[in-house]
């Protein structure tokens, strides 16, 4: 039985990466289909706006509150925004954001393309001659690349701002002074390393997703189990790359990561 299951693991984590392989190939292959990477930007992107600004806002205000309390043991309060700002804009930003994305459009993805695949429209497609990971998964998967460096900037200035409003209520400072505090310890260089990586994040959640959805069956309960693992296993994988692109990038760029 052990042996059954390892087999069936290598057999999928193989299928997996052939589809991710098909799906990068199909989206860098024109034509582009413009309108529906329009569509999925808006309800993958635009929609999770305030779900995200929201979450940042809050992360923010907790993040601060518990600095405080650490760095007053020390007499550190100086030292607050530009902690806040490092640990939001490295780390917490980018992986906040990225989790929050495989939950809401992981989900979507998952249930959009496995109704597809039950109802047999995907079938009728490919019968059709239609390259149907280049009409259906290309899109989405775009989208999700270039939503999450997006989506992670609005994450960081709400965090920032729900920081600063924490901040002000107790030691009365300015925006300008927080900001420059927050922005003294942080290097263009690291802003940068740790948004793009959200690109990476981007591409497992939209090509894991949809390839559950690709790969659902069994009717309706099969486009739960597929919407349910989206999220799962989207979140998983991006926990473990998270770690991986850390530790790369501290190798790359010293300093940086």
């Amino acid at each position: 039985m052990p042996r059954r299951a390892i087999s069936e693991a290598f057999e999928t984590t193989g299928d997996l990466v052939v589809f991710l392989w098909r799906s990068l190939v199909a989206a860098l292959r024109r034509p582009v289909e413009w309108r529906e990477l329009t569509r999925h930007l808006h309800l993958l992107g635009v929609r999770s706006v305030p779900l995200v600004a929201l979450a940042g806002l809050a992360v923010g205000i907790v993040w601060s509150m518990h600095t405080r309390a650490v760095f007053e043991r020390f007499g550190a309060e100086i030292a607050i925004p530009s902690g806040l700002a490092l640990a939001l804009i490295r780390e917490t930003g980018p992986l906040t954001t990225g989790l929050l994305v495989a939950g809401r459009a992981g989900a979507s993805i998952g249930a959009e393309l496995g109704s597809l695949r039950i109802s047999e429209q995907i079938d009728a497609l490919e019968a059709l001659a239609v390259d149907s990971i280049k009409f259906l998964v290309t899109s989405r998967l775009v989208a999700c690349v270039l939503i999450l460096p997006i989506l992670t900037t609005v994450i960081n200035t709400t965090g920032l701002l729900g920081g600063f409003l924490a901040e002000t209520m107790i030691s009365g400072i300015s925006l300008e002074l927080f900001l420059s505090r927050a922005f003294e310890g942080l290097s263009f260089a690291e802003y940068l390393t740790a948004t793009l990586k959200t690109c990476v994040f981007g591409f497992l959640i939209g090509g894991v997703s949809s390839y559950l959805g690709f790969h659902a069956s069994g009717g309706s309960a099969g486009v739960g189990r597929a919407t349910t693992q989206s999220v799962v296993w989207s979140s998983l994988l991006l926990i473990v790359v998270n770690v991986l692109l850390v530790r790369a990038i501290s190798f790359l760029f010293p300093g940086v990561g």
